[in-house]
């Protein structure tokens, strides 16, 4: 059934806030992986024709993961699969690119993006769109477990609701956004990461 009510938006959006809180690992720097193919040899690799789908995210000596798209209505959804990442489908709605990844699998490798950094962002047919990553946020979630949970800045110590959190990460113009999670000292629910990168023009 599809969503009628900016409530029930709300509400799923704030739910996807929540969906990456149930896999334990903190987001800190890893090692980075031994190798990993150039952009064109990665770019080939997921190409399949389809135009306006991302297909794949590549940052240099940092990542290159493919993108899966969430199912109708399941804002929620996260991959399962190590090395893969998930395009958030409300950031799409608002015009933005949003990549989620569960901090056990392919999120891990968020915590080694930098300021600076270039992202680059593959569709099905080829053609590619970079960023240059200008904010990274991370935050507390003082109540982990509710979806109007608000959340704790841990450079401003700034409180904000979920719901402010959202539209400060994903509304606005157009950007590239990072979600994991942050698991601290035994809590596997801790807090947020979000890294965030704009176009280069």
């Amino acid at each position: 059934m599809a969503l009628r009510t900016k409530p029930a938006r709300v509400l799923v959006n704030l739910l996807a806030l929540m969906g990456l809180i149930f896999r334990p690992v903190s987001a800190q720097a890893l090692a980075l992986p031994p190798s990993l193919p150039d952009l064109a040899s990665f770019s080939k690799s997921v190409y399949d024709g389809q135009v306006g789908v991302l297909r794949g995210v590549y940052v240099q000596d940092v990542l290159a993961y493919p993108i899966v798209q969430q199912p109708s209505y399941n804002a929620s959804f996260v991959s399962n699969t190590d090395g893969v990442v998930t395009e958030f489908t409300p950031a799409t709605q608002t015009g933005n690119v949003g990549l989620l990844a569960h901090n056990t699998l392919a999120g891990k490798a968020f915590a080694n993006l930098k300021l600076g950094q270039q992202a680059t962002v593959i569709y099905g047919d080829g053609k590619t769109e970079t960023f240059v990553v200008t904010k990274i946020l991370r935050f507390a979630a003082l109540s982990p477990y509710s979806v109007k949970s608000e959340f704790k800045n841990l450079d401003t110590n700034l409180t904000i609701s979920a719901t402010q959190l959202f539209s400060d990460v994903y509304n606005g113009p157009r950007h590239l956004t990072f979600q994991t999670c942050i698991a601290y000292n035994g809590n596997d629910s801790w807090g947020r990461l979000f890294i965030i990168a704009q176009p280069v023009r």
